[in-house]
């Protein structure tokens, strides 16, 4: 490392001075995600549906 830019560093030595750090965050599919909360979001539906149903029924007996 050339004295030079230790001095524009002001002699600060740290490590994380000198070296960038790796981005480690994971990569997201953003439509797949979409497409799987859309999937979710209609098995949702349809189990409040089946519940609602249920309540009647039971209502109704």
């Amino acid at each position: 490392m050339p004295f030079e830019e230790i001095a524009a560093n002001d002699y600060n030595l740290s490590v994380s001075s000198y070296v960038e750090a790796k981005d480690t965050r994971e990569v997201i599919d953003i439509a797949r995600l979409n497409a799987e909360l859309k999937t979710t979001v209609s098995k949702i539906e349809q189990l409040r549906k089946d519940i609602d149903a249920i309540c009647l029924m039971t209502e109704i007996e």
